[in-house]
């Protein structure tokens, strides 16, 4: 297990989750002050370009260079503002995620176990008496 390797991912996507959170609150902001402008960063944003923030801002770089400079903005006070927050809540989340899990998982095995199996059912025939006319 590379350990340096999977923080690093995770750093980026975490990156790329900022960067599309600070998308949406720039969208809203704008929203109400540029409503052109807006349906054009939506228009923009909408081909899944989020999903590799870095690309995404240089992208937006090249079309309008305001926008990717307050969107940066944006996800770097996003990013001071859960930074601290953000190693504790996960630990936790992972935690009892995991427990809601081993729940859910402890009930399903242990119902089928108290449950008969759908073969051991008994059968219902219709017997007829042999004894009536």
């Amino acid at each position: 297990m590379d350990i340096k390797r999977i923080a690093k991912d995770t750093a980026k996507t975490l990156q790329s989750y900022l960067t599309y959170q600070a998308v949406r609150t720039v969208l809203a902001q704008i929203g109400e002050t540029n409503p052109p402008l807006a349906l054009w960063l939506h228009r923009f944003s909408a081909t899944d370009r989020i999903q590799d923030g870095e690309a995404y801002i240089e992208n937006l770089f090249r079309e309008k260079p305001d926008l990717a400079l307050r969107i940066m903005t944006v996800r770097e006070h996003l990013a001071e503002e859960v930074a601290d927050f953000l190693p504790e809540m996960v630990r936790a989340g992972i935690q009892q995620a995991n427990m809601q899990h081993r729940k859910q998982h402890l009930e399903r095995i242990t119902q089928l176990e108290t449950n008969p199996s759908l073969d051991s059912e008994p059968q219902t025939t219709s017997e007829t008496n042999l004894d009536s006319p």
